[in-house]
């Protein structure tokens, strides 16, 4: 099947730019000794964060993809709700 490798393939990138966007989460937010601007480390730290939060979906939707080529069964999570004294009564 072509999709199959095609998929193989797209995971595989993914999986490369994880490692970029770890690279770039791995350097030091400034470099320079200078005094440095409020905007400017303030705009450096949002970078970080942003590759930090982008190689974790990332790494998500790469597990997700393998479990579907596997024919692995989705995983379903129940979340609990809470319910007040009225809602746990009213049966």
């Amino acid at each position: 099947m072509k999709i199959k490798e095609t998929k193989k393939n797209i995971i595989q990138a993914g999986q490369v730019a994880v490692d970029e966007l770890i690279k770039v989460a791995k350097e030091p937010i400034v470099d320079s000794e200078d005094d440095i601007s409020a905007d400017r480390l303030k705009n450096a730290a949002a970078t970080k964060k942003l590759a930090i939060f982008d190689a974790f979906e990332i790494l998500k939707r790469i597990q997700e993809e393998e479990d579907m080529l596997n024919e692995k069964p989705k995983e379903v999570k129940k979340e609990k709700t809470f319910k007040g004294f009225a809602e746990k009564r009213s049966k």
